[in-house]
């Protein structure tokens, strides 16, 4: 009979800053330039090149251990982590180990369980790797080194986690975090967020951890869901089997939904850690500490409770804006402009999340003002376009960021003044042409008015006010 087992999952996220310069160097952090045009002797190991910390790392850092309720080392060091790959260029890395710059904190997840703490056991600051590039038209290997020297926090956590659902709330619990603090843009796509998984199985009720086995190329949620699943598997199919999991670092194939096995699994003692002697301790005053703290800037949950309270959204509303900080900020400037919350929530949340995913845009790209987005609502609200015409207006609004006035006049997309007298004459004469269906609604038939606004509608080409319409037409049918 097959025993019950539990997983028992810890998880190491790399966080790439959002700095303009590297860790140890003023070259750019800029994603996405040619290969090897942002370095310098420091990060391309140069010997004699010396580092000097970016204090703004040090500023991020502390900004997301104190989001993460962890303990502040006022006295943190560097330390170097030696190892040879193609993409690190001096032969180690620098990070730290012995004295990490946050530790002992925690965040609280939410999943179909309910609430649970999962324990952060440090945070510390290092460099990236730069990267390689493997060419399989030319069959060989290239090394681009504009990433080296980027910093990055590393985010360890306790193993407190016991399925990929509690994996990916904790995940999203980090990413919303990091953004709405500025500390990331958290993008997995272009690897500002990456984790790796350390699982291990043990019989269920057992209190002895499993050998563990840490898995790598991990760049979406839905593959580390997919990884820890198929992970779980392969172990407790060994166990079954009566064989022993070994404890090794293994590569994700996403496509094969696979994992297979790239080294053993190093331990701190593998890497011959040593103090780096070219960076000078790092002291952290408490007047520094506060002075962040009180900086800190309202995070997603008490946005999410705000917008329910100040602006009567419902939860599920909230939490949809509240997805991307860059969207919650368009949509409380539109509010507060408009004075039109709900409004301003509906465009949010229907149209340009739907013009969102149609473009294949991340919602951080979307690039409107909040001020022309006031004025579609406000212009709807004088009657001045109708639904229809607004939306082809927010359409180039997302995609141009017109102003929406000049936008309606311009394609004839205004609605004419009622007090011109094409409104009443359009109305005398579809009243005249339809007498059985005015004769039908004098004798009650109040079905019926709502066919008379369409026959007028059609008559202006949806050039017209409803509200306009309604309060001329009742007034012309009074028996």
């Amino acid at each position: 009979m097959t025993r019950e087992y539990e997983t028992v999952i810890g998880l190491e996220v790399h966080v790439e800053l959002l700095t303009n310069t590297k860790i140890f160097c003023g070259c750019s952090t800029a994603f996405g330039a040619k290969p090897n045009t942002q370095t310098c002797p420091v990060c391309t190991g140069m010997p004699g090149a010396l580092p000097v910390l970016n204090r703004n790392v040090v500023e991020l850092a502390l900004r997301a251990g104190i989001a993460a309720n962890c303990q502040i080392n006022t006295l943190c060091k560097f330390d170097r982590k030696n190892y040879f790959y193609p993409d690190n260029p001096q032969n180690y890395q620098i990070s730290q180990l012995y004295l990490p710059i946050c530790h002992d904190g925690w965040v609280e997840i939410e999943t179909g369980s309910g609430t649970k703490k999962v324990r952060i056991h440090e945070m510390h600051m290092e460099e990236d790797a730069g990267k390689l590039i493997h060419d399989e038209w030319e069959d060989c290997t290239l090394v681009d080194y504009n990433r080296s020297g980027v910093p990055l926090i590393e985010i360890v956590s306790e193993p407190d986690m016991r399925s990929a659902e509690e994996v990916i709330a904790y995940l999203e619990k980090l990413r919303h975090m990091m953004q709405y603090l500025g500390v990331s843009d958290c993008k997995l796509q272009e690897g500002s967020m990456r984790a790796d998984v350390n699982l291990s199985v043990r019989p269920k009720g057992s209190d002895h951890f499993g050998t563990r086995t840490e898995m790598k190329n991990l760049n979406s949620f839905k593959a580390i869901a997919r990884a820890i699943e198929g992970e779980r598997q392969r172990q407790i199919e060994l166990l079954e089997e009566g064989k022993e999991v070994l404890q090794e670092t293994r590569r994700w194939d996403d496509n094969k939904e696979y994992s297979y096995a790239m080294r053993s699994k190093e331990d701190a003692k593998d890497y011959r850690y040593f103090p780096d002697p070219d960076l000078p301790p790092v002291y952290i005053s408490s007047q520094w500490i506060e002075k962040i703290r009180s900086e800190q800037p309202e995070l997603r949950e008490e946005k999410k409770k705000r917008y329910q309270e100040q602006y009567g959204l419902s939860e599920q509303d909230a939490s949809l804006i509240t997805e991307s900080r860059h969207l919650s900020d368009i949509f409380e400037e539109t509010a507060k402009l408009s004075n039109r919350p709900k409004k301003a929530a509906n465009w949010i949340i229907v149209d340009t999340l739907r013009l969102v995913k149609e473009n294949g845009m991340d919602a951080d790209d979307v690039n409107f003002s909040a001020k022309h987005l006031a004025d579609l609502i406000l212009l709807m609200e004088k009657g001045e376009v109708n639904n229809q015409g607004a939306r082809e207006v927010f359409e180039h609004i997302f995609a141009e960021d017109v102003d929406p006035l000049t936008y309606a006049k311009a394609k004839g997309l205004r609605i004419a003044p009622a007090d011109d007298g094409e409104l009443e004459s359009a109305i005398d004469q579809m009243l005249a042409a339809n007498q059985d269906s005015v004769e039908a609604y004098r004798n009650g038939k109040e079905k019926v008015f709502g066919f008379l606004v369409g026959q007028v509608m059609k008559e202006m080409k949806g050039k017209a006010n409803p509200q306009e319409v309604n309060r001329i037409l009742k007034e012309k049918l009074k028996p």
